[in-house]
């Protein structure tokens, strides 16, 4: 098999704060590797992925972004915070009700949560929390006093043993592709502390919300669009002031809260300790066309100008790992995809160097 395509397991996480084109990446490798499986890990409705199919922009918070296949069957895994109201909104909205299944451990996110995050100062000024009642829920999980998916009765439907779902998947060589949420430097962890997320958002802990050991990944897509953005509090390095961001054209609102996100320039130290912290395998790289609008559209290597292709080569030479998809555009197929074009399977160092 040749490196980068789709192998029985790959991961997906956000490489800066978020923000970083997932849901378009998801979907993509949804429609163009047909997985039996993706399953959401990550934080629950405390964040939101955008994609846009068939003309249709879809806002999601829980369900996964390969829904775009229809084939796809949709797990969500028992570390994942779930709000009701949101997930059962979203399977109307995706026509999903047929092909869902939550995990029966799955942390509810109840209305009283939400209420305590807007109350608290600390976490709705200072840190800056999108006030979705994740932070409480997980708070009250840790406490081991979280209801749990299996005692709700509008998600009786839906609800099962989707561990035993992918084990089984693995065990007849099935594709399965899990969807972090976030990015890296949110991590409760590895992140810019305080002004992070109430858990970890790196690949590890992915794997671990859905039920996956870490012999079982063969990929790890770490994600970065063309510049960092970033909502909510926080140090964000090199940050651009609002008129030179709307000059350059890089103003964005979050998907979950609408606020507006701060930008500035593409941070090659960032990237490569979120390359190292998640043990990336691979690069996909969003919103160049934003970054050199002379890349809009393209779907071929050879349509980038020069300044584009010396950007992707940076990134490669500082990261050392190479970059095998490239957003050009918001629709999932605007998209380079250089899978194919690489020598051998699961070359971690060696970039590809691309002059044609």
């Amino acid at each position: 098999m040749l490196f980068g395509y789709l192998l029985p397991c790959t991961v997906i996480v956000g490489g800066f704060f978020g923000d970083e084109g997932k849901g378009k990446i998801a979907a993509y490798l949804a429609m163009k590797d047909k997985p039996d499986i993706c399953v959401r890990g990550g934080n629950g409705p405390n964040a939101g992925h955008t994609v846009i199919h068939g003309g249709v922009q879809y806002s999601l918070r829980l369900i996964p972004s390969g829904f775009v296949n229809p084939s796809t069957h949709l797990l969500i895994g028992p570390g994942v915070p779930v709000d009701p109201t949101v997930l059962l909104d979203e399977l109307r909205k995706t026509d999903s009700e047929q092909r869902i299944e939550v995990d029966n451990q799955c942390a509810i996110v109840e209305p009283r949560h939400k209420e305590q995050e807007s109350r608290s100062d600390h976490l709705s000024k200072k840190v800056g929390s999108t006030k979705s009642g994740v932070g409480a829920c997980n708070a009250e999980r840790a406490l081991r006093m979280a209801k749990l998916a299996q005692q709700i009765p509008s998600l009786k439907p839906y609800v099962g043993d989707t561990v035993g779902e992918i084990q089984k998947a693995f065990s007849e060589n099935k594709k399965i592709i899990i969807e972090g949420t976030q990015g890296t430097f949110l991590s409760l962890y590895h992140g810019t502390y305080p002004y992070v997320t109430s858990k970890d958002t790196t690949a590890s802990a992915a794997c671990a919300d859905v039920g996956v050991g870490p012999t079982q990944v063969d990929d790890v897509i770490v994600i970065f669009k063309a510049y960092v953005t970033r909502v909510g509090e926080g140090p964000l390095e090199g940050q651009l002031d609002r008129d030179e961001v709307a000059r350059r054209g890089w103003t964005e609102f979050g998907t979950v809260t609408g606020r507006e996100r701060r930008a500035a320039p593409f941070d090659f130290k960032l990237a490569k300790r979120a390359v190292q912290l998640n043990g990336a395998t691979q690069i996909a790289l969003t919103k160049l066309d934003v970054l050199f609008p002379s890349a809009k559209g393209a779907r071929h290597i050879k349509d980038l100008d020069k300044a584009a292709k010396a950007f992707i080569s940076a990134i490669e030479k500082q990261t050392g790992v190479p970059v095998m998809l490239i957003g050009t555009g918001p629709k999932e197929e605007d998209l380079i995809d250089l899978r194919a074009v690489a020598r051998s399977p699961r070359v971690r160092t060696a970039p590809i160097v691309r002059q044609n």
